[in-house]
């Protein structure tokens, strides 16, 4: 049985190995029991919680073992979203939420078009509030679900599945590659049926669950953090950062237009005046701000600088005129 303890880290990032993923026959490690968990019912509530938050502190160091993989996959991705592909997450429960969510923080954080990067899960919208029972297993509806997409080798798609074997994911990983998509497997289990089918695999084994087969958990939590990384690495490898700096935010309320103030503030070391009127002058852009503050340029020219970087907001101040 395994451990909890953190996988050795994969040597490479190589394709995964395609064929079968080896014996089909028992339960994945995400559905182990833990018999010396056996009695978590009767534990005092601040020892069932010491015993979970320990467990939860291993999902990194599992998390750690796969930067390699992960750091391969974001350079993929951000090239082909660079020559405008999109990334798309598709999983069931638990992991296809956690990919709409990602999706759905991408455009106010990083001024992303909602197309950019997608989230499917099986089941639909109904399965984004509740459980869609049988849905999982349903590889033609990920099928169905892909088809609207029209993936293109520009593409990239993520399958997600704690066990590495849900029949809607791997499904969908397939459909992706026959598309000539790049398809990436992220499971929480070695030599997973998803790992054979997809070109890269990022696999987070962080062992049993406390709650035996509650994958809401620890490959939960381990999912997340996967996917943190990947999509801010890719947009900071995009040119959505100035430094850690958000600057391709939307200001669409008024606790983010406070922050694109103390962000263009922080980039310029310009006065709350100054900062006000750039941002006025540039429909509330922070990147183009920044610009007509540091470069001393017009609204109009920030943004031609910026087209002609590709919307890289420090290659733009590079390639600006010497201020008078």
């Amino acid at each position: 049985m395994k451990s909890e303890q953190p996988a050795d880290p994969a040597p490479t990032a190589s394709p995964a190995p395609h064929g079968p993923p080896g014996p089909a026959a028992g339960p994945a490690v995400t559905e182990a029991v833990r018999p010396e968990w056996s009695g978590i019912d009767r534990l005092p509530t601040i020892d069932l919680l010491r015993l979970m938050n320990a467990e939860d502190r291993t999902v990194a160091e599992a998390v750690a073992t796969q930067l390699e993989p992960i750091a391969a996959v974001v350079d993929a991705v951000a090239a082909r979203m660079g020559a405008g592909g999109r990334l798309v997450y598709a999983g069931a429960g638990t992991a296809g939420r956690l990919g709409v969510l990602d999706a759905s923080e991408c455009p106010p954080t990083f001024g992303t078009g909602p197309e950019r990067v997608v989230g499917v899960v099986a089941g639909g919208q109904a399965a984004l509030a509740g459980a869609v029972e049988g849905a999982e297993d349903r590889p033609d509806l990920a099928v169905a679900d892909l088809e609207p997409l029209a993936l293109t080798p520009a593409d990239t798609l993520v399958g997600i599945s704690a066990s590495g074997r849900t029949p809607y994911t791997v499904a969908a990983v397939r459909r992706a590659r026959a598309a000539g998509a790049l398809t990436v497997g992220l499971a929480c289990a070695r030599g997973s049926a998803l790992a054979a089918a997809a070109e890269l695999a990022i696999e987070v084994e962080v062992g049993p669950e406390v709650v035996a087969g509650s994958t809401r958990l620890k490959a939960g939590t381990a999912q997340k953090l996967v996917l943190n990384l990947l999509s801010t690495a890719v947009m900071v490898r995009l040119g959505k950062t100035y430094g850690n700096l958000m600057v391709d935010l939307r200001a669409v309320n008024a606790k983010l237009r406070d922050r694109a103030q103390r962000i263009v503030a922080e980039a310029t070391g310009a006065d709350a005046t100054t900062v006000r009127a750039a941002l006025a002058a540039t429909g509330g852009r922070v990147k183009d701000a920044v610009l007509v503050v540091l470069a001393g340029v017009d609204a109009p020219a920030a943004a031609a600088l910026l087209a002609g970087s590709g919307g890289r907001l420090r290659e733009a101040l590079e390639s600006a005129p010497p201020k008078d």
